[in-house]
């Protein structure tokens, strides 16, 4: 339960400072367009979606990367 109060303050960040996060998720997910970033704004369903898409991931899959991908963010 921790885990996931944690997350979800980290998501609030990532979508308060989008603009300065874009970068991070290039490097991360390089198939994303600079159009998937402009519509995901921050939004982590968006960016699940895209990362589905983009890569042929299941959902599960997706999610675990992000959240992964999250904790080591540095705010």
């Amino acid at each position: 339960m921790a885990k996931t109060k944690e997350l979800h303050n980290v998501w609030e960040h990532i979508a308060s400072y989008w603009v300065q996060t874009q970068s991070e998720v290039r490097r991360q997910w390089s198939k994303l367009t600079d159009d998937d970033l402009l519509e995901i704004r921050g939004q982590r369903e968006k960016l699940l979606s895209k990362i589905q898409m983009r890569y042929g991931l299941a959902k599960d899959e997706a999610e675990r990367q992000m959240d992964k991908w999250a904790e080591h963010l540095q705010f």
